[in-house]
């Protein structure tokens, strides 16, 4: 929304012209210092810990200014009361914005911003001691060796040896007593001293309320709805894996295994990881998606001290500024993968859909200030993961399979092998959304405990207690204190987004079904995404967007029925979608190009960029380091 110049007579308007110019400058500035030093310490190029602190505290320091919040009212009531003119329209909408961010991040009292102060030391202490900390685990080869996250949920799914597969599922296990013994506790208690210093009951419900303007009964009506829809598909799926397993099936280090590990090492030639950023281009460019001239830096590969879940941040917020000028974004997101593990190319792929999904919402947030694009408060949580999981539902989708999921020889996967998968993965779907969901309820009760209670024994059994209600199991294969979400400021008590984002997924991939009849390769969405989804920003909330694409409000009854189709059911959509695929035939041109940078780096070195020699040359480049790197198995284009 660019503005119009302002008549020199009208001095409120031009009053607030100057503060909101000046605001969002200033916010560009702040917010991409405390990004930047995040992606360095997190990446662990950089050890500067404490100045990434003083960076956040600023940070936070400024969404949660009281003189701030005070000013922005106060213009935008003396703008209101001017004349209506489109400067006038455009000034009000940037400064509602503006105010969002301040409400959602005001901490109006002297004790507020103090524990937020020790909040932010906290966890900036906790962060450094857990890079420290290595788990370890016996890897395909038999060998034990220090492991990521990455690598010990892939161990687990796929490790074809039971004690190699246990072994990975104890490391997890020790984590959650490390972080237990490790401040996390201290941390949650703080937590709740700063929500209730700011009038809430406690922590989760703070987030809640001000991430997903949600009440605690809202959520878990729609929590205790979805368990109640999917009780009978996890059981199902539960009793087929005894049947077929025997009652050890449902260990924590077999459940992940029985139920897909040997479709996922099948599927392993099919998804190798040297070409998964050409796969991803492709299928990007296809889609439509573009990235308005953003610079996109991608850590993919893992290494000691590097953070072991994968994220996006923008150091670069997207926006139109007083000149009617475009900033584009500057984004980056990361991986954990190591290229010789059994499934790291499909985890590649998950990454780069996802994360690239992230990427190119916030590279199309096109609003009158940077407040609309990112990803922080009073941006909902399940809006932004609407997108990311959009973007990687394809993955699962049988024509995208065909399409995309070759050898390096460049043999597609076969249709049997699609069904096998199906077959592997359908019946477990409830039980993997039921998953998400066991999240909220372990902290929204973790939260509610008083700190005499909140004991690591105390904790520990809240944690299994919830695996067993939500999940039918004694003990989950990812145990709930190993998720790294749970010991982030940002991302904490804000799980529930993911769940509330594939309901919205679901009621999207509908949408577009229904209206073109299919979503692989079809060059539609990008423009409508980004026209109904991305460009608003967090200027109307997520209800709002589906509105505007779907014609509907937010609906959990699409997820639903989908983790409750059969085997049969879900291959029979399958094959019609092969079907359909095979008559429109396959797309041979490639789309529009992503209009972005594309660095791919590894730390501090750049492996391969889009720049001078375009895509051809940086997959060659990428292809190349990860074939010198991984030699086995050869990793060519597919």
């Amino acid at each position: 929304m660019a503005s119009t110049p302002i008549s020199a007579a009208s001095a409120p308007l031009a009053a607030a012209r100057a503060f909101f110019d000046r605001l969002n400058h200033d916010y560009v500035t702040v917010h991409k210092r405390k990004e930047d030093l995040f992606w360095a310490t997190y990446m662990a190029t950089s050890e500067d810990h404490e100045g990434f602190g003083r960076a956040e505290t600023d940070y936070k320091a400024f969404i949660s200014d009281p003189a701030r919040l005070a000013d922005t009212r106060a213009h935008l009531a003396a703008v209101m009361a001017a004349p209506a003119s489109n400067e006038r329209e455009a000034l009000t909408h940037g400064l509602r914005g503006w105010l969002g961010v301040f409400e959602a991040n005001i901490i109006d009292s002297d004790e507020g911003r103090r524990l937020m102060a020790d909040l932010i030391e906290a966890e900036r202490l906790l962060f450094a001691r857990r890079k420290d900390y290595a788990p370890t685990h016996i890897n395909d080869r038999g060998e034990r060796e220090p492991a990521t996250l990455t690598m010990l949920s892939t161990n687990l799914g796929t490790n074809p040896d039971e004690a190699r597969r246990r072994s990975s599922y104890e490391a997890l296990h020790d984590l959650e007593r490390w972080v237990l013994e490790n401040g996390f506790l201290e941390i949650v208690a703080l937590r709740n001293r700063l929500a209730r210093a700011l009038g809430f009951s406690d922590y989760f419900e703070m987030k809640l309320r001000k991430n997903e303007r949600m009440s605690r009964q809202q959520l878990f009506d729609i929590l205790d709805d979805f368990t109640a829809r999917t009780e009978a598909a996890q059981r199902r799926a539960h009793d087929a894996l005894v049947a077929t397993h025997g009652a050890d099936a449902l260990e924590p280090w077999n459940l992940r295994f029985h139920s897909a590990g040997d479709v996922t090492r099948r599927m392993d030639p099919y998804m190798p990881f040297g070409p998964a950023l050409r796969r991803w281009v492709s299928s990007f460019r296809r889609l439509g998606i573009q990235y308005r001239g953003a610079t996109l830096r991608l850590d993919l590969l893992q290494r000691p001290g590097k953070y072991q879940n994968g994220f996006c941040h923008g150091p670069l917020p997207t926006w139109i500024d007083e000149r009617g000028h475009w900033h584009p974004g500057e984004i980056n997101f990361t991986a954990e993968a190591k290229p010789d593990q059994v499934g790291s190319g499909a985890r590649a792929m998950l990454t780069l859909f996802h994360e690239g999904g992230h990427a190119a919402h916030f590279a199309n947030v096109a609003q009158n200030s940077p407040c609309f694009s990112q990803e922080f408060a009073p941006t909902s949580m399940a809006y932004a993961e609407t997108q990311s999981m959009f973007c990687d539902s394809l993955l699962g989708d049988a024509d995208w399979l065909k399409r995309y999921a070759r050898t390096v020889d460049g043999e597609a996967i076969p249709d049997a092998l699609i069904r096998d998968r199906i077959a592997a993965t359908q019946p477990m779907r409830a039980f993997d959304e039921r998953a998400i969901a066991a999240v909220p309820y372990f902290e929204a009760a973790l939260y509610a405990m008083s700190d005499d209670e909140r004991t690591p024994e105390a904790v520990l059994a809240l944690a299994r207690a919830t695996e067993r209600r939500i999940l039918g199991v004694d003990r989950a294969p990812r145990p709930l204190l190993a998720i790294p979400h749970l010991l982030n400021q940002e991302s904490a008590a804000s799980y529930q987004g993911y769940l509330l984002a594939h309901m919205a997924v679901y009621q999207t991939r509908a949408f577009f079904l229904r209206r073109d009849g299919y979503l692989t390769d079809n060059p539609a969405i990008g423009p409508a995404l980004a026209e109904h989804y991305w460009a608003p920003g967090n200027s109307i909330d997520h209800d709002a967007t589906l509105r505007r694409l779907t014609g509907e409000g937010f609906s959990a009854r699409y997820l639903a029925e989908a983790c409750d189709e059969t085997v049969e059911q879900c291959w029979a959509a399958a094959r019609d979608l092969l079907e359909a695929s095979a008559r429109r035939g396959e797309r041979t041109d490639d789309g529009l190009p992503l209009d972005a940078r594309v660095l791919v780096v590894h730390g501090d070195e750049v492996l391969a960029d889009n720049e001078g020699g375009g895509e051809d040359a940086m997959f060659a480049r990428f292809e190349g380091w990860v074939a010198r790197h991984y030699p086995a198995p050869a990793m060519a284009a597919g």
